[in-house]
């Protein structure tokens, strides 16, 4: 059985969202998410605008997703072989950077291939929150 793995905060769920999951899921026959939780959040610089609670809740219902889980650490490579997952996948605004091309190495060492996926053009849910605030004037933090 492949099992696959990716993470997120995934606040303002979006279509983006799903096409990542979507094409995920098409390559591996169990697909496991990790939410990121409000603490962790918090220690990216950011707030989450929902709660960790009802994100995983969104994400576990997605009919693509075998299983949602929270993400409490940054450690990809450790869930990954906590999950017995074969892939990562990720977003391929990554791709290329001094801090993925070491990752590729380490993961590789562990059999465990990183796949990257394109962004969905036109959408993040950095730029829903900004064209709320912009538009509807919500103070959005």
């Amino acid at each position: 059985m492949i099992i696959g793995y990716t993470t997120g905060v995934y606040d303002l769920f979006h279509v983006g969202h799903l096409n990542l999951f979507k094409n995920a899921r098409g390559m591996c026959d169990r697909l496991v998410v990790g939410v990121t939780v409000d603490e962790l959040v918090q220690y990216k610089g950011k707030k989450a605008l929902i709660p960790f609670e009802d994100r995983i809740e969104l994400v576990r219902s997605c009919k693509y997703v075998d299983a949602a889980v929270p993400q409490y650490d940054m450690d990809k490579l450790a869930a990954c072989k906590k999950l017995g997952a074969t892939y990562l996948f990720v977003g391929d605004d990554w791709f290329g950077t001094d801090k993925w091309k070491k990752y590729e190495e380490e993961f590789v060492r562990e059999g465990i291939h990183i796949v990257y996926f394109p962004y969905t053009k036109g959408i993040s849910s950095t730029k829903i929150t900004e064209s709320l605030r912009n538009s509807h004037g919500l103070v959005l933090k």
